[in-house]
């Protein structure tokens, strides 16, 4: 009797164990995202952002207007873009990110500019630059160049050339693109000096990398008045400068 109960619970024991695995199995929500990742841009919408200004379009789709400077919606939702520059607000995450792993798909209009940056700071440019054959950092998948304004107030100086991207990856305008960066937030000490750059380790456009390991010493673009160094800051898709939308944006803290 005590040999055939034996047998009983073990038995019993591994129905039980199967009967969680199987359970596990099929009431486990779909990670779309893949482990660790944060949404930003889902097929969803705008989900890792706060409420959208009036200017920024919620759609399934961008293409190319007839006026290729400018874009046009198709009905849905997994898709945020400006549609024509016309003052449209920048995109800030709700999450702030120190290094981390970003991925997105981008779509620009002829001739538009646009930009990612890292913790608000650090921009990858965004550009319609495909065909061309001598790149600048203002060309797309370039690390920004830091400016200042002009002592007569009017436009900017550029100080430093920035660094271009490697080389020429840059898909036609019209088209979605496809951007990955990894990042590596700078480093401060307990009174807080920082004792070592932020560095963008690699960046990837449409497959072909065009960065390995450059550091930025400070923030891109205004070096008149920088936002200071942190460890820890918010992603911003650029939406100001003109026509482009974003979908498929994921953040992976690292």
């Amino acid at each position: 009797m005590k040999r055939n109960w034996s047998i009983v619970l073990v038995l019993s024991a591994i129905a039980t164990l199967s009967g969680n695995d199987a359970s596990a199995e099929t009431s486990a929500e779909p990670n779309t995202a893949g482990e660790g990742w944060v949404e930003l841009v889902s097929e969803e919408g705008p989900v890792g952002f706060g409420k959208l200004n009036d200017k920024i379009s919620r759609c399934g789709d961008a293409t190319l207007a007839d006026e290729a400077k400018q874009l046009e919606a198709v009905p849905g939702q997994g898709v945020v873009a400006s549609l024509q520059r016309s003052g449209v607000p920048n995109l800030v995450s709700k999450q702030k990110f120190g290094d981390c792993e970003v991925q997105l798909e981008f779509l620009i209009a002829k001739g538009s500019n646009s930009g990612i940056k890292l913790q608000k700071r650090y921009e990858i440019q965004l550009y319609d630059s495909h065909g061309k054959d001598k790149l600048t950092a203002k060309d797309c998948g370039g690390i920004y160049p830091h400016w200042v304004p002009r002592g007569n107030g009017k436009g900017i100086k550029y100080i430093d050339e920035g660094v271009p991207a490697q080389n020429n990856a840059a898909e036609p305008a019209g088209q979605w693109q496809s951007l990955s960066i990894v990042f590596k937030a700078p480093r401060f000490d307990e009174e807080g000096n920082k004792i070592e750059n932020g560095k963008f380790e690699s960046v990837t456009l449409n497959g072909q990398v065009i960065h390995q390991d450059v550091e930025v010493d400070s923030p891109t673009g205004n070096a008149a008045t920088p936002l200071p160094e942190v460890t820890e800051a918010p992603l911003m898709l650029q939406l100001d400068h003109g026509a482009v939308a974003f979908r498929k944006v994921r953040v992976k803290p690292l």
